[in-house]
């Protein structure tokens, strides 16, 4: 994963001090790097029966809809408040620099489909947290919790142990 691992750039301070952000977009960038990256977490969950790959706002919906193409699944937005048209299901959560919530539609997962969870950064977890919490209360069956990068020393992987997690990077 090194050849991978270079095309992540550290951006310091931010969204705030003392965080180094671990920016995509370079590897989003790279066709060959990207391609590879979808095709590592898509061949992780092939053999899974993944009925819908749910990606959260906004950077899980860049991974999340290529993974759901890759594996003949459909893809469900969380979205942030305001964005989401339909009846939805709202939730709050921490994050290692503050608070946030998050939306998903009532009806966007049916009672016992198999969902796969991508987003583009496990770090505390509190995101997929809350994602997961929603996409259980909805019916849906969690198969695996899938990240391009996991921040290891920030020990998000604890708080989602229930699930298997799957991560292409690691720090």
């Amino acid at each position: 994963m090194d050849d991978l691992k270079k095309l992540i750039r550290d951006v310091p301070d931010f969204p705030k001090k003392g965080i180094i952000f671990k920016d995509i977009t370079p590897l989003l960038q790279d066709q060959k790097g990207l391609r590879k990256a979808v095709e590592i977490i898509s061949d992780h969950y092939k053999h899974k029966k993944v009925d819908v790959v749910v990606g959260a706002e906004a950077r899980g919906f860049i991974l999340a809809p290529v993974v759901a193409f890759n594996l003949g699944a459909g893809f469900v937005p969380v979205r942030k408040p305001g964005k989401l048209p339909y009846k939805k299901m709202t939730m709050s959560y921490a994050l290692e620099y503050g608070t946030d919530t998050l939306e998903i539609h009532n009806d966007a997962i049916k009672k016992g489909q198999n969902v796969l969870m991508v987003d583009d950064l496990l770090a505390t977890g509190g995101t997929m947290g809350a994602c997961c919490k929603m996409v259980e209360s909805l019916g849906g069956n969690i198969v695996g919790c899938a990240f391009l990068i996991e921040l290891a020393f920030l020990n998000g992987s604890k708080a989602l142990s229930k699930y298997d997690i799957f991560s292409v990077i690691k720090y």
